[in-house]
């Protein structure tokens, strides 16, 4: 996962309690960064969800719902990651992964107005 955009020096002298506690900042970093946009933390936080790591569960819903927003904001390498999960998932399941990236843009739009 590349988590490059990411000052790791940041991290470093936070001193978190537990290997644990850095999984949760880095993802919470990426929540952060992606509710302004960032295109690399959609991908990001889909790598993460597709392979259950730094913290979170695998789940195939919220891997596509990320790669899906950063395809669409023109990563090109999520839009395979994107179809590389869609693969493994029910047309139920991709519908529900584009409702919640609906949602999402959606409430991130009225946070910004």
């Amino acid at each position: 996962m590349s988590l490059a955009w990411i000052n790791q020096t940041d991290f470093a002298r936070a001193v978190p309690a537990s290997a644990h506690e850095v999984e949760d900042a880095l993802v919470a970093t990426c929540l952060t960064a992606a509710a302004q946009g960032d295109t690399s933390a959609y991908y990001d936080l889909g790598v993460a969800f597709s392979t259950g790591s730094h913290g979170v569960d695998c789940d195939m819903i919220e891997a596509h719902k990320w790669f899906n927003l950063a395809a669409v904001a023109g990563h090109e390498e999520a839009a395979m990651c994107r179809a590389d999960v869609a693969e493994e998932m029910t047309a139920r399941e991709i519908a529900e992964a584009q409702r919640r990236a609906r949602e999402w843009l959606s409430s991130t739009t009225r946070r910004a107005a």
